[in-house]
């Protein structure tokens, strides 16, 4: 997680990104589904770009409801 390789803790990331630690905490775990504008705070805070935070994501680690049945 590019969150503890650059040795950030949440807390200090939710600050970087003006969000609530508890609801990075829950995005982190997958608890919570952030908004875009949150993932482009998150994003900016850790200085990557946004499509970064989806690399490795599969339908199978989306939240019900957001895979269609195609």
């Amino acid at each position: 997680m590019r969150r503890q390789a650059l040795e950030i803790n949440q807390e200090n990331l939710a600050k970087l990104a003006s969000i609530h630690a508890t609801n990075l905490g829950k995005i982190e775990r997958g608890r919570a589904n952030p908004s875009l504008h949150t993932m482009l705070r998150i994003a900016g805070a850790l200085n990557m770009e946004p499509a970064e935070l989806l690399v490795g994501l599969t339908a199978a680690e989306l939240p019900d409801g957001l895979v269609s049945s195609v």
